[in-house]
């Protein structure tokens, strides 16, 4: 099984190859907030508190200046308006200043992340606390010599397999460096529906797992009928985190791996790995 899928993970990334710059979705235009929705712990969906999520000099920010208690458990999820199920996600952030004032715990001291397959904002109620989600996780290093990499995955409320087992901890940490400081770093996800996910940073491969589904705990707050135990996540929201670190984001792009296969028609792409013959435009 673990052979078959390096197989077909070198197959896939050979096809991605032929992928043209137009073909990414710019999900941030780089202006505002356009198809982004907050929802932010004690908070209704839609009210972006304090500012949180904000635009400025072409970059999304995530700040915490107006948070005259301290950040007090006030975790946000920046929601993106569509669904997606295959595709590849890039992003490009950076840690930034210092951690908000009363902070969760000495874990969320640069830690943010994006949440992928997620639950709709919908779904979440208000004193929720993390949608039901696969957290590709943004970690910085603390300078003090210890590792700490980045874009591991954690599971709020779901399970993964890894190496052929049902993964048993909370967290799954990467094979990355550790990155200190403020600097830019480049990540990319290719999650293939319900099948196989795989952790990229800076153009090096980290982790891969697969099965994401509904499980497990590390979610407080929710809604019982969101959370069907043992449903196979095949799909789902892509939402920006913040966690009392701030960050800057420059770049959010997909790539959508679903489309007409037909190479017949005018829109196939040698890339896609699921059909929609319904899209097929000839």
């Amino acid at each position: 099984m673990r052979t078959l899928l390096i197989c077909c993970a070198l197959a896939l990334f050979s096809s991605l190859a032929s992928a043209a710059d137009e073909d990414w979705i710019q999900l941030f235009n780089g202006r505002d907030l356009t198809g982004w929705t907050p929802k932010i712990t004690h908070h209704e969906l839609g009210d972006n508190f304090g500012k949180t999520f904000r635009v400025e000099d072409g970059l999304l920010k995530v700040r915490y200046d107006n948070y005259p208690d301290g950040f007090k458990t006030q975790f946000g999820h920046l929601f993106y308006a569509k669904p997606y199920s295959y595709y590849r996600l890039r992003v490009e952030y950076r840690f930034v200043g210092k951690q908000a004032a009363d902070p969760p715990g000495g874990w969320a001291n640069r830690n943010s992340g994006i949440m992928f397959h997620a639950q709709a904002p919908q779904t979440m109620t208000k004193e929720q606390d993390f949608p039901i989600s696969i957290e590709a996780q943004f970690l910085g290093g603390l300078s003090d010599g210890k590792p700490r990499p980045t874009l591991s995955m954690c599971s709020p409320g779901t399970e993964i397999v890894y190496q052929g087992e049902l993964y048993p901890k909370h967290c799954l940490p990467s094979a990355s460096k550790t990155y200190d400081g403020d600097q830019w770093l480049q990540i990319e996800l290719i999650v293939i529906g319900g099948a196989h996910i795989t952790h990229i940073v800076n153009g090096e491969n980290v982790l891969e797992y697969s099965l994401p589904q509904i499980g497990g705990g590390m979610v407080a707050n929710f809604d019982p009928k969101a959370k069907p135990d043992g449903e196979l996540l095949s799909g789902g929201y892509l939402a920006l985190q913040s966690e009392s670190h701030p960050i800057d984001v420059r770049k959010i792009e997909l790539l959508d791996l679903e489309g007409c296969m037909d190479s017949k028609a005018k829109n196939y792409r040698k890339y896609f790995v699921h059909s929609m013959p319904k899209t097929c435009t000839y």
